[in-house]
């Protein structure tokens, strides 16, 4: 089972404080709006989220479709199949992707002891 990028996206009371944080050990900004008060910052193969006013917890995030250096994979488990997947073993879904749609959609899970695990394909 292929979840693709991993993640960590981090609830922030002030994006522009944790933005300069982070950046003082090393994170630079990968991408986001920091106007929409969100952001994705990589040191090395780590990924974080910096989301404010956006999730009430801390998510682990995993991209199907592309690899830690966000480049697009040519093959990948959609996030459909992931689901259909999750489901034979039983996996709760919170949320579900469309099965009859093709491209972007998320679903998200939680683990044993409540940590929520957003799946979330871009293409």
């Amino acid at each position: 089972m292929q979840l693709g990028a991993f993640s960590v996206s981090l609830t922030v009371k002030d994006i522009n404080v944790s933005k300069s944080f982070y950046e003082t050990l090393g994170f630079k900004v990968l991408g986001g709006d920091i106007e929409e008060n969100w952001l994705i910052l990589k040191n090395g193969d780590c990924i974080i989220g910096l989301f404010q006013g956006m999730f009430e917890k801390n998510i682990l995030t995993f991209n199907p479709g592309v690899n830690q250096d966000t480049e697009n994979l040519e093959s990948f488990t959609d996030v459909r199949e992931l689901q259909k997947q999750f489901e034979e073993k039983g996996i709760t879904l919170l949320t579900r992707a469309d099965e009859s749609g093709e491209g972007p959609a998320h679903l998200t899970i939680e683990d044993p002891d409540g940590n929520p695990i957003l799946i979330d394909q871009h293409k």
